[in-house]
């Protein structure tokens, strides 16, 4: 996936330092295979399991819900100051550290595998980028590419890897201290042959997953993959693997769904202490992508939600000390149905607050996303439709009027608790002539 420019806080970013830090030293990272042959990331001197997530917000909250670790996409978003201070240096003030992404061309985007001119130039930036940040304390690793093979497909050419190879050898010429990760849309036989085949430099194997996150590690191991591998992103099921209604809009998981998801899919990569380094949840942040909140673990206004208790309590053993509301009794008689336009219905959610907080509701109809994009591409968030909530109060109900112009719509509750907390749920529908 590629969430450049949605996550939240990307917006904040001021300029870019393209210094070294001069007064402490870097961090040195290594893979180390021991005795028994299971794999360990050791970071100055120390075992290290990636407790991550993707994206660049609230670095505070993950470091206070036991995260230790964040990725980007590209150097620019770990180069990105706030007050002064770059995204990298801010995480290693807050004990994160960051798997920075080098970001390399798609072929979906216009790049070409078989251009010496664009390849020269993307060597350049690599090798640039490199040099740029390899001296900062808060680096963990290099996440070379992110799904450059593209995200459906076998994912084996042996230009893209070959050329993998090369950069990873450069990389590691450069700065001999950190790994070199190569991110990949999940896993194949003959993508795992080509990367081991053409791109033997790569210490070690990000996937991208969702639907079968937990099994990547045995689907690695029969595909004769030997060296270590890391969860880069993970969560629910995607929008491409869920159920649709009748006019092919995907049901998207409750909250509370949701929550179970991430907790269970956590501990159980978490579970391979042999192969597996760790894992990033998707997303630390929030974005358009299929939906307003598909994958988005903090709302776009930044409360916290439900998933990140649910991670929280994977990594530590301990539910956070605020806890966000949880989804109770639902009756939204227009959910996944066709309806008539200029119609009235009653609907309500209800939600649970842990520790009693009074809540808030705010309700909203959107029309249904028409700009569905492939591997996490940027996609325009659908028109609000006004005047649709005719009324609604502190309990979860609400009125709500459909609209009169037939087609897709959806219908969105975000709930807060006023202490940085909050949930989201939505419910497709259809309007008719």
């Amino acid at each position: 996936m590629w969430p450049r420019a949605v996550v939240i806080a990307a917006a904040l970013a001021t300029g870019v330092c393209a210094c070294s830090p001069a007064a402490e030293p870097g961090s040195v990272v290594r893979v180390e295979q021991g005795a028994d042959g299971g794999w360990r990331l050791i970071r100055d001197g120390r075992p290290f399991v990636v407790h991550g997530v993707g994206g660049t917000a609230a670095l505070d909250m993950l470091a206070a819900c036991g995260g230790n670790a964040l990725r980007t996409w590209d150097a620019a978003s770990a180069l990105a100051e706030v007050d002064g201070r770059s995204l990298i240096e801010r995480a290693h003030d807050r004990g994160l550290a960051v798997t920075v992404g080098l970001w390399l061309g798609h072929e979906r985007h216009g790049f070409r595998y078989d251009d010496d001119a664009m390849l020269a130039r993307q060597r350049a930036t690599v090798a640039e980028d490199v040099r740029r940040l390899r001296d900062f304390p808060g680096l963990l690793c290099w996440g070379l590419g992110n799904e450059m093979e593209g995200p459906t497909g076998r994912g084996d050419s042996a230009a893209v890897w070959a050329e993998v190879g090369r950069l990873a050898k450069t990389v590691k010429s450069l700065d001999p201290h950190h790994p070199v990760m190569t991110v990949v849309a999940n896993v194949n036989p003959a993508k795992v042959r080509a990367i081991r085949d053409h791109a033997p430099a790569i210490d070690i194997l990000g996937v991208n997953a969702y639907s079968g996150a937990a099994g990547i590690g045995d689907a690695l191991r029969r595909m004769g993959w030997t060296k270590p591998y890391c969860i880069t992103e993970y969560g629910l099921p995607g929008p491409w693997e869920a159920e649709e209604t009748t006019w092919n809009a995907p049901l998207e998981p409750t909250s509370r769904r949701k929550a179970a998801t991430y907790n269970v899919t956590t501990t159980d990569i978490l579970s391979d202490t042999r192969q597996c380094l760790g894992a990033y949840a998707f997303l630390w942040g929030s974005k358009q992508e299929a939906t307003a909140s598909w994958f988005g673990m903090l709302l776009p206004t930044g409360e916290k939600t439900i998933t990140v208790d649910a991670v929280t309590q994977a990594w530590t053993g301990r539910w956070p000390a605020n806890r966000a509301p949880v989804l109770g009794t639902t009756d939204v008689p227009l959910a996944g149905r066709r309806v008539t336009g200029d119609t009235a219905f009653t609907v309500t959610a209800s939600y649970r607050d842990p520790e009693g907080d009074e809540l808030s509701y705010a309700w909203e109809v959107r029309r249904e996303n028409v700009d569905r994009k492939e591997g996490g591409d940027a996609e325009a968030e659908p028109e609000l439709i006004d005047e649709c909530v005719l009324e609604s109060d502190d309990k979860g109900m609400a009125r709500i009027c459909t609209p009169t112009e037939p087609g897709p719509y959806r219908l969105f509750v975000t709930v807060r608790d006023g202490h940085g907390s909050g949930c989201i749920d939505n419910w497709p529908f259809f309007v008719d002539r």
